[in-house]
C-alpha cells in the first residue's frame, strides 16, 4: 500500500522539501512599498532615459532619484489595468486583472475571499503588516486584501492625501512654505513611527499609499509650493498633451504633487535611517497608472496611462542599475512571497522579480521578459442607457504597441453628457465634475481644455483622439511614433506586425483564462454591469 501510494505522495514531499529550503534561504527582509495613486513614471531619475526631452526634465525628486542611485530602476515596468481597483487587484493577487472576478472592475468592485493576498500570507507568515491611506479601493470591504482598518496607521492624520489643498490652505493661515510642507509631511513620518512601534523584533510589510496624485489640486500650486514654472515645460510636452499656457499649468500642478509624493519618501527613509533599518529593508516605490484628466492617460492602454515608475532599494544589492525588462506589477505579489520564503498559491500567475533585484548587472536580465499584457474594463461609467465599459486588452513589446478594442461600437471614455452638448461648454462644471462629459476621463483644466477647443482645426483631431470612437485593433510604431498617436493597424507595411501581435496577444489571453474570450463574457453582465448611483461633487 505504502509504495503504491508513493508516487502520488512524492511530488508533495519533494515540494514540501523545496519549499523548506526556499524558506530557509528566505532573506525575509522588511518591506516597503511606497504606492501613489495616479502617480505614472515621472521621477528626475527617469529624466532623458528614452532619449528625448519630456516632463521629467522639470520635476525634482532627489529621495526617489537617491532609490535608483542605490538600487535598481525598471526601464519597462507597467500596471495590469490602468484604473485604481484593478490594478491593485492585481498587485495584491499576483495576478492579471482580469484574474480578480469583481476585483477587476473600479465601481461596484468586490474583493473575493477566495483570492489569495500576499500581504495577508506574509502576515500568516509572522510579518506585521500595517497601512497608511489608500492601498485597495474603491471596493468592498475597504482595503480587504491587507486587512482592511485593523491594520491602519493613520492616526497621525491623513493630510498627505491631497498635499497642495492643506499647504495652500496653511499659507492662507499665515505659514510659510517649509511650514506648510513640513507639517503635512510629518503626518507621514508619524504614522509610519507609529507602525514601526507596534512592529516588535520580527520582519514587517507597510503599504503606503497617498493619494495626492490623484485629481484634484489646486491652480498654479507647482509653481506655488514647489517652483515648478509652467513655462519651462514648453517644448517637452507629448504630442497627446496640447503645448499652451493651460495644459502647462495643469501639468506643473500635477509635477508639483509628484514632489510631495517624494518629499513623503525623504520621511520614510529618514525613519528607517533612524532606526538603522534601512539595510535590512527592501524598500520599493511605484503607483497604481498614469496622469488623470488627459489624454492617453488615466484608464488608457498608451504609455502614458499603464507605464509607472518602478524603483527598489535591496539589501546588500548592487547600486545604480537599469533593468530592461519588461516587469508589471502583480510580479512584486511572488517577490514578496519569494522573500519571505512563503511558497506562491494557485492562481497567482505572476513572476517573481527577485532575480532582476538580485542582478549584478544592468540591461536584460532574463531574456524571456520581452512584452507585458494590459487591459481594461469598468472604470466610472454607469452601465445604462446601453451605455456599458469599454473593454479593451493591449501587448506592448520594446517596439510596437498593440491595442484591441473588444467593443468598437461604443464610445472609450463614455457619453459626452449634458455639459458638452453644446458649443459653450462650461469648463468650471467639468473641472470640478468628474461626471459632467466623458466620465472616464477625470475632471480638470486639460480636459476642461480639449472640449472647449474640440472645433477649432488645430485640435479636432486630439478631442477625437481622446473621445471618438475608435477601430477593433491600434497600432503604433514606438521607433518613428514614441507618443503613440498615429495608428499604423491598417498600414500594409506593418501587416505582418500586427498579425503576430494580435496572435501572441490571442495566446496570452487564451493561457490566462480571460473572460472576454468567452461566448458571454461575465463582465457584461450583471453584477458587473449594475448601476452604481452616486451623488455629485
Amino acid at each position: 500500500m505504502l509504495h503504491r501510494s508513493l508516487p502520488a505522495v512524492l511530488p508533495v514531499l519533494l515540494w514540501m522539501t523545496a519549499s523548506a529550503c526556499a524558506a530557509t534561504d528566505a532573506p525575509r527582509w522588511n518591506v516597503l512599498l511606497l504606492f501613489a495613486d495616479d502617480w505614472g513614471r515621472y521621477a528626475s531619475c527617469y529624466r532623458g532615459i528614452d532619449g528625448r526631452p519630456g516632463l521629467n526634465d522639470v520635476v525634482s525628486t532627489p529621495a526617489l532619484d537617491r532609490l535608483a542611485r542605490e538600487g535598481v530602476l525598471f526601464r519597462n515596468a507597467f500596471v495590469s489595468a490602468p484604473s485604481c481597483t484593478p490594478c491593485r487587484s492585481a498587485l495584491l493577487s499576483g495576478r492579471h486583472f482580469f484574474q480578480c472576478g469583481r476585483g477587476a472592475i473600479l465601481r461596484n468592485a468586490v474583493w473575493d475571499a477566495g483570492i489569495p493576498s500576499f500581504p495577508l500570507l506574509l502576515e500568516q507568515a509572522g510579518y506585521r503588516i500595517g497601512k497608511s491611506y489608500k492601498v485597495w479601493g474603491p471596493g468592498t470591504p475597504p482595503d480587504a486584501p491587507i486587512g482592511g482598518q485593523r491594520r491602519a496607521f493613520e492616526q497621525a492624520g491623513r493630510l498627505p492625501n491631497d498635499f497642495s489643498e492643506h499647504a495652500t490652505r496653511m499659507l492662507a493661515e499665515g505659514h510659510d512654505i517649509a511650514a506648510a510642507r513640513a507639517a503635512v509631511v510629518a503626518q507621514i513620518r508619524d504614522n509610519f513611527r507609529a507602525f514601526l512601534d507596534s512592529a516588535g523584533g520580527g520582519p514587517w510589510l507597510f503599504v503606503c499609499g497617498p493619494t495626492t496624485t490623484h485629481r484634484g489640486w489646486v491652480k498654479g500650486s507647482g509653481q506655488t509650493l514647489w517652483g515648478i514654472d509652467p513655462a519651462t515645460l514648453r517644448g517637452r510636452m507629448p504630442a497627446f498633451l496640447p503645448d499652451v499656457p493651460e495644459v502647462r499649468e495643469d501639468v506643473a500642478d500635477y509635477l508639483g504633487e509628484v514632489q510631495a509624493v517624494d518629499a513623503y519618501m525623504a520621511a520614510l527613509l529618514a525613519e528607517l535611517e533612524a532606526r538603522v533599518l534601512l539595510d535590512r529593508t527592501l524598500v520599493v516605490a511605484s503607483g497604481d497608472h498614469g496622469m488623470p484628466g488627459v489624454p492617453a492617460g488615466k484608464c488608457e492602454l498608451h504609455d502614458h496611462g499603464v507605464a509607472v515608475a518602478l524603483l527598489a532599494r535591496v539589501p546588500g544589492g548592487t547600486a545604480g542599475r537599469i533593468v530592461d525588462d519588461f516587469v508589471s506589477l502583480p510580479d512584486l505579489a511572488p517577490t514578496c512571497l519569494e522573500i519571505a520564503g512563503v511558497p506562491r498559491p494557485a492562481g497567482m500567475t505572476a513572476r517573481s522579480l527577485l532575480p532582476q533585484l538580485a542582478a549584478a548587472g544592468s540591461g536584460q536580465i532574463d531574456p524571456a521578459r520581452t512584452f507585458v499584457i494590459t487591459g481594461r474594463e469598468r472604470h466610472v461609467d454607469v452601465a445604462r442607457d446601453n451605455n456599458l465599459p469599454y473593454p479593451m486588452r493591449a501587448i506592448r513589446t520594446a517596439t510596437h504597441l498593440y491595442i484591441r478594442n473588444l467593443a468598437p461600437d461604443r464610445l472609450p471614455l463614455g457619453r459626452p453628457g449634458s455639459a458638452a452638448a453644446g458649443a459653450a461648454a462650461d469648463a468650471q462644471v467639468l473641472e470640478r465634475d468628474t461626471f459632467a462629459a466623458y466620465p472616464d476621463m477625470d475632471a480638470g483644466p486639460t480636459k476642461a481644455w480639449l472640449i472647449r477647443h474640440r472645433d477649432e482645426p488645430e485640435w479636432r483631431w486630439l478631442f477625437d483622439y481622446a473621445f471618438a470612437p475608435r477601430p477593433a485593433e491600434e497600432l503604433y510604431d514606438l521607433r518613428s511614433d514614441p507618443d503613440q498617436v498615429r495608428n499604423v493597424a491598417e498600414s500594409p507595411e506593418h501587416a505582418v506586425i500586427r498579425r503576430d501581435l494580435a496572435a501572441r496577444l490571442d495566446r496570452e489571453l487564451q493561457e490566462a483564462g480571460d473572460p472576454r474570450l468567452t461566448a458571454e463574457p461575465e463582465f457584461e453582465r450583471p453584477p458587473f454591469t449594475d448601476v452604481e448611483e452616486r451623488k455629485r461633487p
